[in-house]
């Protein structure tokens, strides 16, 4: 459970993997650069620009600023995933050498290295992801285009067609950024729940160790009280002994 959700948290919120060179806007969130780059992209020549995550304005393109320790948490996290299929996927225009992938487009059905990537397309039907030998398992199976979207009455992801004229037309859906964020806070929420039943588990042990405690304390005195009185009836017992004792012998005397 702990690394699932470490793994939610770890997720770009605009193209749903692990981040990859991560930077941070103002505001405090995260994206993978050339996830942010796309976005910044596709917001010039508008009213300004805005966070995708928050929506915080900003009038001139915002700064980024590399975040290493994200990105060093997220490298040892992948390490830590033997089984990811980021393992293995390299660069498809790079025919000379292998060169490993950073990102693939699923409308291209290719993946690049950090230098091809940077010439690929940004428009936004171009969606990027995290590297993978099998596209076609993010896109609809339908209409073979990517999954942009999630629908909240079938709890499944879908293409825009799906949504213009296919099963899923006028369900209410919502864009795979705003459905990572609520799962994100969902799974935040349930943290914070686990968290206190546990803090509340913890106080529930400490009472009940302090009642032990206490009983504890209470059996030691009981116990030191009874052998206490049972020492003192033995010396008086032996007092009384030696003292029938002494008379005995004491009358045997006067009567010989």
């Amino acid at each position: 459970m702990a690394s699932a959700i470490l793994s939610e948290e770890l997720k770009c919120p605009v193209c749903l993997a692990i981040y990859t060179d991560p930077v941070s806007l103002r505001c405090g969130h995260n994206f993978c650069r050339v996830c942010i780059d796309r976005v910044l992209d596709s917001q010039e020549g508008s009213a300004g620009y805005s966070c995708p995550e928050c929506r915080e304005k900003y009038k001139e393109r915002p700064a980024l600023h590399r975040n290493i320790a994200l990105r060093n948490i997220a490298e040892r996290f992948l390490s830590t995933q033997p089984d990811e299929e980021v393992a293995g996927v390299h660069c498809t225009y790079c025919v000379d050498s292998p060169v490993p992938a950073v990102k693939s487009c699923l409308l291209c059905d290719a993946s690049m290295c950090d230098k091809h990537l940077r010439v690929h397309s940004k428009a936004p039907k171009h969606v990027l992801c995290a590297p993978t030998t099998s596209p076609e398992t993010r896109k609809c199976s339908v209409h073979k285009e990517p999954l942009q979207y999630y629908c909240t009455e079938d709890t499944s992801f879908v293409c825009v067609s799906c949504t213009l004229a296919g099963e899923h037309h006028g369900h209410q859906v919502e864009t795979l950024q705003e459905a990572s964020q609520k799962k994100k806070e969902k799974l935040r929420n349930d943290l914070q729940t686990l968290m206190a039943e546990t803090e509340e588990a913890e106080k529930r042990v400490q009472s009940l160790e302090e009642l032990r405690r206490k009983a504890q304390v209470k059996t030691d005195g009981e116990t030191k009280r009874v052998t206490t009185l049972f020492r003192d009836l033995r010396r008086r017992l032996e007092e009384l002994e030696k003292r029938v004792l002494s008379d005995i012998t004491w009358q045997e005397d006067v009567l010989h």
